[in-house]
């Protein structure tokens, strides 16, 4: 091949792989990603917006500021910027005031319910009302609720009756779960709250395939709300859910309850992040929220701009609210072994939700302090009638769990139902059977 030639093709084998780069450039930059320059070389497709720099440096956590806190109310109710005050009406305030201490007063009980040895498990809600309360008054019906346990506030918002609630802790025949769930486990499909189940963060990667059936429909006007505590997030459901609600962009409401602890173990032993808020922008791509979870107003805002965002943009967020759990984590616990009493007494005292609420309600001249009063012991007496009553109803039939999972009972359960059958039968008398709906 002669030296003219060579040049020739090598010319054009120049020519064209410039022309590459030029036209795979421009591809890249239409997905939204860009450099410097185009001298610095290719885009790298898996970067976005990422500049090109000649000295090698290090980038630590403490080079990005944490995410700030959201606040309306400081601790002694008063609203700190007027501009951010959600002006809500005497009548919807007032609901939110009654609906925390509703749940406050139930909670007590039914927690000494368990101490009692009446039902088998409780978990209380103290400290964390108003992240329920506030986030669901934001919400509409239609909007599609998945929980952990510790949202029961949101349910009560909505409508959920106290002889629902106990009823499912005694697990009757009026429990809307037939008692096939630990007590807490609610679940209504009337108020669409999908009913909770115990594993951490199971619920988390079905949320999102919820908001993405609802994507997928014609003229969507509802969304996902998934609720799940810091603890939850440190398993790896968390992290396939945020990477399907990202790559997918859903119409998903990524809520985690930061309480503080998980079980026994505090936060800072979780994690060395930013909280959960961090890992949204940098780690997933994900719009994010972080709220004071002790200030009702707080959530109810952020709350309101988040249903806002992920039906506009058809995109996910993630949203953390900072509370305290002042509770045990449930009656499996005792949270007096790893924090003190000073640190608990602090958080029950000044940055209790149901507190700053109150003190907003009397420099608005919307707080009777009789009215509270006769409202407890209303909502007392109610709950200690309705455990006479619930715990006196029959459990459902046994048969029952068999039933439920499958449109058509399978060949193997239905061999294990006659199994079951044929012991009770021949050793009844062992099993209080009177106790059971027949």
């Amino acid at each position: 091949m002669s030296f003219l030639r060579k040049s020739r093709n090598l010319f054009n084998a120049v020519g064209a792989a410039r022309q590459n780069a030029k036209l795979f450039n421009a591809a890249i930059a239409q997905r939204g990603y860009s450099s410097k320059s185009e001298d610095d070389g290719a885009t790298f497709p898996g970067a976005r917006n990422a500049s090109f720099v000649n000295d090698l440096k290090l980038t630590l956590p403490e080079d990005y500021a944490p995410i700030p806190i959201y606040r309306v109310m400081d601790r002694d109710g008063y609203i700190l910027n007027k501009n951010e005050d959600p002006q809500l009406s005497q009548e919807v305030v007032e609901k939110m005031f009654r609906d925390m201490l509703l749940l406050s007063t139930m909670d007590k009980i039914l927690y000494e319910s368990q101490r009692q040895g009446r039902i088998s498990f409780y978990m209380t809600n103290f400290g964390e009302e108003a992240s329920h309360i506030g986030s669901a008054a934001a919400l509409e019906m239609r909007d599609i609720i998945y929980g952990q346990y510790r949202e029961a506030g949101v349910l009560v918002w909505r409508g959920f009756r106290i002889d629902q609630f106990i009823d499912q802790c005694y697990g009757n025949v009026d429990d809307l779960g037939r008692g096939k769930q630990m007590p807490v486990h609610y679940g209504s499909k009337e108020l669409n709250f999908v009913t909770i189940s115990s594993p951490l963060s199971t619920q988390i990667p079905q949320a999102v395939g919820a908001a993405y059936a609802l994507k997928r429909r014609l003229d969507n006007d509802a969304c996902v709300i998934c609720y799940f505590g810091e603890g939850a997030a440190s398993e790896g459901d968390t992290h396939a859910a945020f990477n399907f609600a990202a790559t997918l962009e859903c119409p998903v409401i990524l809520f985690c309850r930061n309480n503080g602890f998980a079980i026994s173990t505090p936060s800072n032993e979780q994690y060395r992040g930013d909280g959960i808020a961090g890992r949204g922008p940098m780690g997933y791509g994900i719009a994010t929220i972080r709220v004071d979870g002790t200030d009702v107003f707080a959530v109810y805002n952020a709350m309101k701009k988040a249903r806002e965002y992920v039906l506009r943009e058809n995109k996910p967020i993630v949203f953390e609210a900072l509370a305290y759990r002042v509770g045990h984590h449930s009656t499996s616990d005792d949270s007096t072994a790893y924090r003190s009493a000073d640190e608990i007494d602090v958080w029950n005292t000044f940055e209790h939700p149901i507190s700053k609420l109150k003190k907003y309600m009397v420099h608005k001249g919307w707080f009777n302090e009789q009215e509270e009063t006769e409202f407890v012991s209303t909502v007392r007496k109610q709950v200690l009638k309705q455990i006479a009553v619930s715990e006196k109803k029959l459990k459902p039939n046994w048969r029952e769990m068999f039933e439920g999972v499958y449109d058509t009972i399978p060949d193997h359960l239905q061999q294990q139902q006659r199994e079951l059958e044929q012991h009770i039968e021949a050793h009844k008398e062992f099993y209080p059977l009177k106790s059971f709906k027949q």
